[in-house]
């Protein structure tokens, strides 16, 4: 999923688990109200990226999962941080192809 896909749909207080792709072919993950901000930050036009991904750049959105609160997206980004590359990328390729049915 690149950035040019649009905006993320749910409620204006969700928060989102996000997946980027470095340049170096590594996924980071993380919790953000406000995804295409937070990519910004992350390839270094806006101030306030991750020190993981500034050397790293640029980053690409692969997936993005919406949460009602912070506590459940922490929850989820720790489960996914635990799975190995190869299922994460199943996770991702099986939850984009749910969400375009």
């Amino acid at each position: 999923m690149a950035e040019s896909t649009p905006a993320p749909k749910g409620p204006p207080s969700a928060w989102w688990l996000y997946v980027v792709r470095c340049s170096d072919d590594t996924l980071y993950t993380g919790i953000a109200r406000d995804v295409p901000r937070r990519l910004s930050q992350h390839n270094g036009e806006l101030a306030g990226g991750a020190r993981y991904t500034s050397g790293r750049r640029p980053v690409e959105l692969l997936h993005r999962e919406s949460y009602p609160d912070r506590s459940a997206a922490l929850r989820a980004e720790f489960q996914f941080k635990q799975l190995s590359k190869q299922d994460k990328h199943r996770r991702i390729r099986g939850r984009d192809r749910s969400e375009s049915a």
